[in-house]
């Protein structure tokens, strides 16, 4: 049976996010933490499926409780689910090795989306986060944005500045394809070349090896 961890010191959030959860398994093991030290009571055992925390949860401090957990659990599958969505804290999130951030205030069906993506592999990212800064200028964007393996594989590939030869040649497709891959990372991430992919991803935190 499929399990998930829901970090959070709200009740009602808890059971909102496990019904979200719900839908994503037959069978599923929702744990419950309130704060910190029960988050981590619960990973003592066997590793769930998925770990959602809140960011402001008492003993959690923030991106701090973000860092300890991942140095601590460096396999385990983190999603942010926060209300405090100011693009400086999902991008420092993601940095810290968080696999996602969903903002509290997105709908249901937009956080089911997300959590798929995420235990797909993916990465997802709100579309807030990206050409936040003030010397950006970032193509518009459809909505938030989900990174898959594939294209995860192809752009670890892009931050070792690998050529599209290089990339088709390591990962068993065709140069055609890799052009595909990396305009939807364009896309993705709101940037215009594959320099601006570079520095959006390492920004980011993206593109880290597992």
């Amino acid at each position: 049976m499929n399990s998930v961890v829901i970090a959070d010191d709200h009740p009602m959030v808890r059971d909102a996010l496990a019904r979200i959860v719900g839908q994503l398994y037959a069978e599923v093991r929702v744990l419950e933490a309130g704060d910190f030290d029960a988050l981590r009571a619960h990973l003592d055992g066997d590793a769930p499926d998925l770990v959602l925390i809140d960011l402001n949860m008492p003993g959690m401090d923030g991106l701090e409780g973000l860092r300890r957990l991942r140095a601590a659990h460096p396999a385990l599958v983190i999603v942010v689910a926060s209300g405090q969505d100011d693009p400086a804290t999902i991008r420092a999130a993601l940095a810290l090795g968080a696999n996602g951030f969903i903002p509290k205030i997105d709908p249901p069906d937009l956080l089911l989306q997300a959590l798929r993506v995420v235990l797909a592999g993916g990465i997802y990212i709100p579309s807030r986060t990206l050409g936040a800064q003030a010397d950006a200028a970032p193509m518009p964007g459809p909505g938030d944005a989900a990174l898959t393996p594939r294209q995860l594989d192809v752009l670890r590939l892009l931050l070792k500045g690998e050529p599209n030869k290089g990339i088709a040649r390591q990962l068993g497709l065709t140069e055609g394809t890799v052009k595909i891959h990396i305009a939807a990372i364009l896309r993705a991430l709101q940037v215009r070349n594959r320099t601006e992919a570079v520095v959006r991803a390492r920004e980011l935190g993206l593109g880290r090896s597992t």
